[in-house]
């Protein structure tokens, strides 16, 4: 999804402002609690791009609780409960943005 996403940018079949539309919340959490990669924006291609990751489950925000580190999770889940972990990559330059991933984590095994 993410190369073909990047290629019909590249053949001009989509515009920038249908590609980069982070919105503000998460260019905030991606500038204050965003792990720096090496990996070149592939819009922008001048920016690197940080990891971005969110916690959602029983007892926790709405719209997610972001962690910079997967061992905050444990106190941040106080049910036991599991809880999904999506892992977003984001330009703050450019405001592109992908979901990279998602796992589960937490439940009465941690």
């Amino acid at each position: 999804m993410r190369e073909s996403m990047v290629r019909e940018y590249r053949r001009g079949r989509l515009g920038r402002l249908e590609i980069c539309d982070a919105q503000p919340e998460l260019l905030r959490v991606a500038r204050n609690l965003g792990r720096e990669t090496d990996t070149e924006c592939p819009i922008c291609e001048h920016e690197q791009l940080v990891h971005v990751t969110f916690a959602f489950g029983p007892g926790l925000p709405p719209g997610g609780l972001p962690l910079t580190d997967l061992r905050e999770l444990p106190k941040a889940t106080r049910s036991g409960a599991e809880v999904a972990c999506y892992v977003v990559e984001v330009c703050v330059g450019c405001a592109w943005n992908h979901l990279l991933s998602v796992f589960a984590s937490g439940g009465p095994d941690r």
